[in-house]
């Protein structure tokens, strides 16, 4: 029988070969996928390798990639996103990700997260609690919005981005007359870890990719800390947002986000 231990393992030998990838080539010819939504050959290629280690280490799972989508339709899977913040990557910018994650009965069960720029290496497994670079790690319990330090994930783009973006906008501006700080990243798998390592207080992203946030969101959990969606409800991969925070800013935090 294969356990979590196993599965972990696995992902941390694919991890491996995704970041050996990155770190030994140049981001390559930027392929423009939509309006400002781009992505570069070494997002291909980590894909593209992880998905052929990834299917002969565990030919019974099966993968979704954000660049090439799902191999095919399973129960249990493996979700990457081969460079999360592909926009600072190409840019020279450290703050990007690789995000991995395996996912049973739509709930991730095991999550990798590695910053490769800044040596930061996340892993989780649920009920097994959540480290970094072997550490482990707890979410910090900051009470006071005056205290926090809230990132953001980025404005849209693409169709509706203008009217998506008032509502983006809007919710800035309430927390800029509130929390110590805002931040943003630029990468959502870098949020979410960040609020597991207690570096962030919350983040608030109004979207959700499963291969952007189900990693990050059982980073979260095993760290101490909450994700539901801007409404306050349980988060799943099909939610529509993110929000990861302390357990101590719930009741201040969520009536800044409604519509």
């Amino acid at each position: 029988m294969t356990t979590a231990s196993d599965l972990l393992g696995i992902g941390q030998a694919a991890m491996k070969i995704a970041l050996d990838v990155i770190a030994s080539r140049d981001p390559g010819r930027v392929t423009l996928k939509s309006d400002r939504d781009i992505a570069s050959e070494v997002d291909y290629a980590v894909e593209n390798q992880l998905r052929e280690f990834l299917a002969n280490e565990t030919p019974h799972i099966g993968f979704l990639g954000e660049e090439e989508g799902e191999s095919d339709d399973r129960e249990t899977l493996w979700v990457l996103d081969p460079v999360d913040g592909t926009a600072n990557f190409v840019r020279g910018l450290p703050l990007y990700a690789v995000s991995l994650a395996l996912v049973e009965d739509g709930q991730p069960v095991v999550g990798l997260i590695s910053l490769p720029a800044i040596s930061l290496h996340y892993t989780a497994t649920q009920h097994g609690g959540a480290r970094c670079n072997g550490e482990t790690i707890r979410s910090r319990p900051t009470a006071s919005l005056q205290d926090a330090m809230v990132s953001l994930g980025d404005y849209a783009v693409g169709d509706d981005a203008t009217e998506k973006n008032v509502d983006r906008l809007a919710i800035t501006s309430r927390l800029a007359e509130r929390v110590e700080r805002i931040r943003m990243v630029g990468s959502a798998a870098a949020d979410l870890a960040w609020v597991a390592h207690g570096k962030l207080d919350a983040t608030v992203i109004l979207a959700n990719k499963p291969w952007d946030t189900a990693a990050g969101s059982l980073l979260v959990r095993e760290a101490g800390a909450l994700v539901v969606d801007r409404h306050g409800e349980p988060h799943s991969l099909t939610s529509t947002s993110t929000v990861a925070l302390s357990p101590e800013l719930y009741g201040d935090l969520l009536p800044l986000l409604h519509d």
